[in-house]
């Protein structure tokens, strides 16, 4: 019983943490890719939702610009920028790439 229990409160935690991740939909305005370092990072119209609190900038942030994801969700944003499509944007709730702008975890195009 007790497994059962530390296995449930793992997968509520899990569930909580992808909840008050932040979210966002509409066209991206700016994308932007630092020659200092490659990281990439994009602004988007409308107003995110559910930002932790060390995201104290509207931009997004590719988490691994050099991953096969990093690649995908670049083309992603290229495609999106240029067709003027709108997306949708979802975090995982941490600021790791840069201290103050939300890590990417999926768009949706």
């Amino acid at each position: 019983m007790h497994k059962f229990i530390s296995i449930f409160a793992l997968l509520f935690a899990t569930q909580s943490n992808i909840a008050y991740a932040g979210e966002q939909n509409g066209k991206v305005l700016n994308l932007i890719v630092r020659s200092s370092d490659g990281m990439i990072y994009f602004e988007m119209e409308n107003k995110a939702t559910g930002k932790p609190a060390c995201a104290t900038h509207s931009y997004w942030i590719i988490a691994d610009e050099k991953s096969t994801t990093g690649k995908q969700q670049m083309a992603m944003l290229l495609a999106a920028r240029v067709s003027g499509q709108v997306i949708s944007v979802y975090g995982t709730n941490t600021c790791t790439r840069w201290s103050d702008g939300e890590d990417v975890s999926g768009i949706i195009f």
